[in-house]
């Protein structure tokens, strides 16, 4: 089986959380042929824009940043679970019969994955749900929209995950994943000391299962 492209791609009208105008990403021409005998382009973006990941500085004063990362962690399996099912938020119930152990890394399908528009009702992950995976020591979460919380007072699901310095991403594609255990390939950009870093994630069915 070839690799799956699980990312966003990276467009001028591309879709961003909550369609807000300074998440979209600006592309200026910054060198040309006739002017410079080049052609450069400039990018300005947020850094939660589209595919990315948080690490706990998003949401706590004090917490760590991708300073001294070690993206090596990002080379793993990861668990796709089914949860298209499930319509306004991923509770503890609905996860707590699921195969979830310490140090996996798991994603979280939804009907998030056949939105074309942003859908200001996203499916999100309650509250109870990440308490009970903090519980479980996982290493990482990931989902399908491009917020992992929705009108949640004081983003508790964050808090919950990233205190415990599990790693959050959002922003997948998981539209042609199916529920099963994969082999990921997931680089961020290398820049230092931030609150979260674009990725690229590329997904192969893992043979072994184990």
């Amino acid at each position: 089986m070839s690799w799956i492209d699980v990312s966003m791609r990276i467009t001028s009208d591309m879709k961003v959380y909550k369609n807000r105008e300074e998440k979209k990403p600006v592309f200026t021409t910054s060198a040309t042929f006739e002017q410079n005998g080049v052609y450069e382009t400039e990018l300005k973006m947020n850094l939660h824009t589209g595919t990315h990941i948080d690490f706990p500085k998003h949401t706590i004063k004090e917490g760590e940043t991708s300073k001294g990362f070690d993206v090596s962690k990002l080379l793993r399996k990861v668990k796709v679970f089914d949860m298209t099912s499930v319509v306004d938020s991923i509770t503890k119930e609905d996860i707590d019969s699921l195969s979830i152990g310490e140090d996996d890394f798991i994603f979280f399908k939804t009907r998030n994955s056949f939105d074309k528009e942003f859908n200001f009702d996203f499916i999100y992950l309650a509250k109870d749900a990440a308490n009970y995976l903090a519980s479980k020591h996982i290493f990482g979460v990931g989902i399908d929209a491009l917020g992992i919380e929705r009108n949640q007072e004081g983003h508790p699901t964050h808090d919950a995950l990233l205190s415990q310095n599990i790693i959050i991403l959002e922003g997948l594609n998981l539209k042609e994943v199916d529920h099963d255990i994969y082999d990921m390939v997931c680089l961020p950009l290398a820049i230092d000391d931030v609150e979260a870093l674009p990725v690229r994630v590329l997904l192969k069915k893992n043979k072994t299962k184990k």
